[in-house]
């Protein structure tokens, strides 16, 4: 009874409802990828990133033919004049599973930024941008060849922007630090009292048991690190609403802040996002932690739960990994970025 209802229902909608109901959905950021000939005025034809949905929906209004299909069309309706090149717009979910778009180029490359200042990646002849639609300057050439590798990854039935972070933190470190700097700088300290380091388990709870003992063991020579390289002891506690530092830690560690680049200061942004310490993430930044031994300091007190209860597979598993991840890229980020 209920299949058949079912089956009734889907013949009764229009293909073509669905397809366009599908097609104006917004997931997040948007993509638009301009195909055809470059343009005889402009530099080369680009793939560009763009949060503005209301635009791509006014854009689609005005080229019908502009959207992804599920299936292909019976006919092609494509136009094939360099003057009416087409664009493609495509949902861009950096944090999820899915596939946005076929491939549509074959070779991945990178050169000098034709003001000399940065490389650039291209997909054949079209060069990579940002959201804002400005070419993607690396700073580096590693970091171009990096980015460069991500677009070379992706598989001929689909782009996977999950498979591409570094990507995500370039156009993050070129298009979103610079014009909120003083925002990020403040949301960082906003939160500085309540780092990760700075908390310490009760030593009278048996859940917590033998907690507080590693964490003296693992977390205290971080601190002693600290307290050498600004000058000021850490203050640690028990509270999950955090304690008072001294005002000379905290305006040393805003001061740091302020003197970095904007891909460093997008990868200390993304290293706290994940770790939850910003202690933590200048280890990383100055040196003093590799990647193992910061998510060995995030994750101490978790490990130590599983040891004693045991992994939930699905769970655990699952979030170890999406922590190396979001770790190690912001840490290989910031090492690619760094000019020689």
């Amino acid at each position: 009874m209920a299949t058949a209802v079912i089956r009734k229902t889907l013949k009764s909608i229009s293909p073509s409802v669905a397809i366009r109901t599908l097609s104006n959905r917004q997931f997040g950021a948007i993509a638009t990828a301009t195909a055809g000939e470059p343009e005889s005025d402009g530099p080369l034809s680009s793939f560009t990133f763009s949060s503005d949905g209301v635009d791509q929906e006014v854009q689609n209004e005005k080229t019908k033919d502009d959207s992804i299909y599920l299936k292909a069309p019976k006919t092609p309706s494509f136009p094939t004049s360099a003057s009416s090149s087409s664009s493609v717009t495509m949902p861009m979910s950096f944090m999820t599973g899915s596939i946005v778009g076929k491939r549509f180029y074959k070779q991945v490359t990178t050169r000098e930024a034709e003001d000399g200042n940065g490389w650039s990646v291209m997909l054949d002849y079209r060069t990579l941008k940002t959201p804002s639609k400005n070419p993607l300057k690396c700073p580096t050439l590693a970091l171009a060849k990096a980015i460069a590798a991500e677009w070379e990854y992706q598989q001929t039935d689909g782009i996977r922007p999950f498979t591409m972070p570094l990507m995500k933190l370039a156009c993050t470190a070129l298009e979103r630090v610079p014009l909120t700097r003083p925002k990020i700088i403040q949301h960082l300290m906003k939160k500085f009292p309540q780092d990760l380091v700075f908390c310490r388990a009760p030593a009278d709870n048996d859940l917590t048991r033998g907690v507080l003992e590693r964490q003296v063991e693992k977390i205290d020579p971080l601190l002693k690190w600290v307290e050498s390289e600004f000058g000021f002891k850490p203050v640690v506690h028990s509270s999950f609403f955090g304690g008072k530092q001294e005002d000379g830690l905290v305006t040393a560690i805003e001061s740091l802040l302020k003197k970095t680049d904007d891909c460093e200061l997008a990868a200390i942004d993304a290293l706290t996002a994940a770790a939850h310490s910003l202690i933590i993430s200048i280890g990383i930044f100055r040196g003093r932690l590799q990647i193992e031994e910061a998510i060995e300091l995030i994750r101490l007190e978790e490990d130590l739960q599983v040891d004693r209860w045991g992994l939930v597979e699905g769970g655990h598993d699952v979030d170890i990994a999406d922590l190396r991840v979001q770790i190690a890229t912001a840490a290989v980020f910031l090492a690619l970025s760094r000019r020689p």
